[in-house]
């Protein structure tokens, strides 16, 4: 399977990516960029996008990202700084990035954005080759 087939095949089995409501824009070895709309069923007691939900957004794009070669890679340690407050009605992109790849791990650079290009949160994903293929989990 070539990537952008294995991050579909992860997707259709990805209830929680589904209910988000986000669509892959492009997938690339190791790379991916994933929108979501902000719903109101995402905002918090201060009018503002749940920063778990961000998070679980900057997650998804990482395991498309990550495992899209069709090796098996679990979250191993994540980092994320908020920058920008996000609102229900704004559209989110996460573009997730490979910068460093060793035989058992690697880390991915991840921005989220708004629909305005204004940067939401910056997120810094490390993974765990666990040595298995996609398909046979």
């Amino acid at each position: 399977m070539n990537p952008r087939q294995v991050a579909d095949y992860m997707f259709n089995q990805d209830y929680f990516s589904q209910w988000m409501n986000i669509k892959m824009i492009e997938v690339k070895e190791n790379y991916c960029l994933i929108e979501m709309p902000i719903k109101k069923d995402m905002i918090n007691g201060l009018k503002t996008v749940h920063g778990g939900v961000t998070f679980a957004f900057a997650d998804s794009a990482l395991a498309f990202s990550s495992n899209n070669t069709g090796d098996a890679a679990v979250a191993l340690n994540c980092i994320i700084n908020f920058t920008k407050a996000g609102k229900e009605g704004d559209v989110f992109r996460a573009e997730s990035v490979l910068v460093n790849d060793t035989r058992k791990t690697a880390v991915y650079d991840i921005q989220i954005t708004n629909q305005n290009q204004e940067l939401i949160a910056k997120f810094v994903g490390t993974v765990y080759k666990i040595g298995k293929k996609v398909t046979d989990l």
